[in-house]
């Protein structure tokens, strides 16, 4: 089985401004995606929210080896990575399929094959 990462990217204002209501419909889309992911054969082997990009810490090493540790995102943006799960399947164009469960409505989600133990 190949396994895959699904990015997931939000606006953390617009997240924050959400009623409980409309949050509530969000994580149900969730569950629907975690759901139809049994259902079609695909197996989730991990994933999580992730806390504000705000909470963030940015580790650089300069040139000389000392090491730098800022707060906040990694980039300004609008959008920050707000979650992920990782997907083990056998059937790319099925998962894709299945991402769009989370895609509606919501903007782009992005996919991509995990490298592990490829030295990569």
């Amino acid at each position: 089985m190949t396994e895959y990462i699904v990015l997931i990217p939000d606006n953390e204002t617009t997240w924050a401004a959400l009623d409980e209501t409309e949050r509530q419909r969000v994580y149900g889309k969730h569950r629907d995606f975690a759901a139809a992911l049994a259902e079609r054969g695909h197996k989730m082997t991990g994933g999580a929210e992730l806390a504000p990009a705000s909470q963030a810490r940015v580790v650089r090493r300069d040139t000389g080896g000392a090491i730098a540790v800022t707060e906040g995102p990694y980039a300004e943006a609008v959008e920050q990575l707000s979650g992920f799960y990782l997907i083990e399947t056998d059937d790319l164009p099925g998962l894709l399929d299945t991402v769009g469960i989370l895609a509606e409505g919501e903007g782009a989600l992005e996919v991509r094959e995990c490298l592990s133990g490829s030295g990569g």
